[in-house]
């Protein structure tokens, strides 16, 4: 892998994305919010009572990142990110979005889509399979900080507008409130699990990751839309 190796180096690059960008930048509310779940997951880490395998859970969590720091990499190279992350890099300097609508466009385009790669190229490279009982005990370790701080950008949100369902917030919340991170995780596991038995059939596999990425871009783009 290019990039970080170490938990501790993606914090480092994270922190340094967090800096350089603005706070209205639509890639910087994303990144904040991943920043948090970066650190909880470090701390679980240091802990070494959470996980059944250590190593392999921070490997997952690197190559994890890797996807997120690529699509920030070549959208800052002046290229066109891959599909599920080509909505938020779209819209992040456009009005008429809330910070909620950034943070979950790309929670979507990183569990559904990355998280599923993450866990076979993780698989791949220690000699294990996503159906593995330390495998899943692991993944699901991750997914639980992910719906916790998912949780925590949905009471802040709340906090920011209240409960007012008026003509512009409205609509916005509803589409909002229809995304499910449970639904989220689920669908991540049977998408790795399928990327995982299409492993031998090069042309399906990548045809197969293909649509899954063009799916999450859509739903992505369903979450920025405009409130005004």
């Amino acid at each position: 892998m290019d990039g970080p190796t170490t938990v501790p180096e993606v914090l480092a690059r994270l922190g340094a994305i967090d800096a350089d960008l603005p706070t209205s930048d639509g890639a910087h509310v994303f990144n904040r919010v991943y920043l948090t779940v970066t650190e909880r997951v470090a701390t679980m880490l240091e802990q070494g009572d959470i996980f059944q395998d250590d190593p392999a859970a921070t490997e997952l969590d690197v190559r994890f990142a890797h996807l997120w720091l690529e699509a920030y990499d070549e959208a800052a190279a002046g290229r066109r990110p891959t599909s599920p992350w080509r909505p938020l890099f779209e819209t992040r300097h456009e009005p008429n979005r809330l910070p909620i609508q950034y943070a979950l466009a790309g929670i979507n385009a990183h569990i559904e889509h990355d998280l599923a790669l993450a866990l076979v190229r993780t698989c791949q490279s220690r000699g294990t399979t996503p159906d593995d009982s330390t495998v899943r005990h692991d993944y699901e370790a991750i997914n639980d900080v992910l719906a916790d701080v998912e949780a925590e950008v949905r009471r802040t949100f709340l906090d920011e507008v209240g409960l007012a369902a008026d003509d512009v917030i409205g609509p916005v919340a509803h589409l909002i409130s229809a995304w499910s991170i449970d639904k989220a995780r689920d669908a991540a596991f049977l998408q790795a699990r399928t990327i995982w038995e299409l492993r031998r059939t090069t042309f399906l596999r990548e045809h197969y990751i293909a649509a899954l990425g063009d799916a999450v871009g859509m739903a992505s783009r369903l979450l920025l839309t405009p409130v005004s």
